[in-house]
């Protein structure tokens, strides 16, 4: 009797820390998927090279995450899916072309790409699982991103969707 009083704490506790994040983690809700980041450490890296970044960025009339319909009212059963295409597309597309003269820059853009990289394999489970369902409108609004990215040449694009990540971290802390 007393052993399995003894199993049940320690099963009760083991599924608590599984809940809870690692230290300095945020929890994200993308629709069902339920995703942790160091947004901390993701945004301090950011805050520290978005001067660089943006003062890179020659075109200021443009926009590839603030397009009217981009990221704005997006359901919350397309979140999983749009995130799910954001983070593929910061990954393969973007932090692949985002290279500086500057070893610092470098290094904290590297260090968000690992971030996202990660986000990018959690989501991607999701996405197998079929728990992340693509409707029309996230297809239209990453459609949207997309567009607006290949007008640019590759390296502009990259910068300014770089210099554009704090649009997409304050989406996603919408989705606490």
């Amino acid at each position: 009797m007393k052993g399995s009083h003894l199993f049940l704490c320690l099963f009760s506790m083991s599924c608590w820390l599984n809940w809870m994040p690692t230290a300095g983690n945020t929890i994200f809700h993308f629709g069902p998927c339920r995703i942790s980041m160091s947004m901390t450490e993701v945004r301090a890296g950011f805050t520290a090279i978005k001067a660089n970044i943006q003062a890179r960025d020659p075109i200021r009339t443009l926009s590839i995450l603030s397009h009217p319909h981009s990221l704005h009212k997006v359901k919350s059963s397309d979140r999983c899916c749009i995130a799910h295409h954001l983070f593929n597309f910061y990954v393969d597309k973007v932090f692949k072309h985002c290279k500086t003269e500057d070893s610092y820059v470098n290094r904290k853009i590297s260090s968000i790409a690992n971030s996202f990289l990660s986000m990018k394999r959690k989501l991607g489970q999701c996405h197998e699982q079929n728990k992340c369902m693509c409707g029309q409108e996230s297809a239209e609004k990453f459609k949207q991103i997309l567009a607006n990215y290949k007008g640019l040449n590759v390296t502009s694009a990259a910068i300014k969707s770089l210099g554009e990540l704090d649009i997409l971290l304050d989406w996603m802390e919408k989705s606490r």
